[in-house]
C-alpha cells in the first residue's frame, strides 16, 4: 500500500524525478547542503552511481551544485527552489492519501498506528514525520 501510494504522489513530477531520486531530494531538503560522499552514504548507493542522480537531478532544476564557502575545495549540493516545492508538493499530497486512508479506521487503531509508524521511522534512522500524531487523529 505504502510503494502505491509513494508511486501514485510522484505522478505529477514522474517524466523529472524517478522515486530513487525523490529520496535524494527528501535528504537535501531535510540534511541541508550536503556533499556527494554524504548524500551517498545516506543513499547506501556508490558516489558514482550518486553522482548520475546529481547530474540528472541539476539537468532538471531541482539542485545545485555550489562551492562550499567554508572550504572552497568542496562542493555542495542543496535543493533549487523548485526542488524544495517538489519535495512539499510530493509529501503534501502523499499526507493527504494516508489521512484519507488512516481516517477509515477506529481511533485506537489510529493511535497504535501511529506510534508503530514512529517507532519504523525511528529504527530505519529516518527522521520524525512532524505532525504525525496529529495528521492521523483529526
Amino acid at each position: 500500500m505504502l510503494a502505491a501510494i509513494s508511486a501514485r504522489s510522484l505522478s505529477d513530477v514522474e517524466e523529472r524525478v524517478t522515486l530513487p531520486q525523490f529520496r535524494m531530494l527528501v535528504l537535501l531538503s531535510t540534511q541541508g547542503p550536503s556533499k556527494l560522499v554524504a548524500l551517498a552514504d545516506l543513499l547506501g548507493t556508490a558516489p558514482s552511481s550518486t553522482m548520475r542522480m546529481v547530474d540528472r537531478l541539476i539537468s532538471t532544476g531541482l539542485v545545485l551544485r555550489e562551492t562550499n564557502p567554508n572550504n572552497r575545495r568542496e562542493t555542495l549540493l542543496r535543493l533549487t527552489d523548485d526542488g524544495r516545492r517538489t519535495v512539499q508538493d510530493v509529501t503534501r499530497r502523499r499526507h493527504h492519501e494516508i489521512t484519507a486512508i488512516v481516517q477509515k479506521m477506529a481511533s485506537e487503531q489510529r493511535a497504535t498506528l501511529v506510534q508503530a509508524l514512529n517507532l519504523f521511522n525511528q529504527a530505519g534512522g529516518e527522521p520524525l514525520i512532524a505532525h504525525l500524531d496529529e495528521t492521523l487523529n483529526p
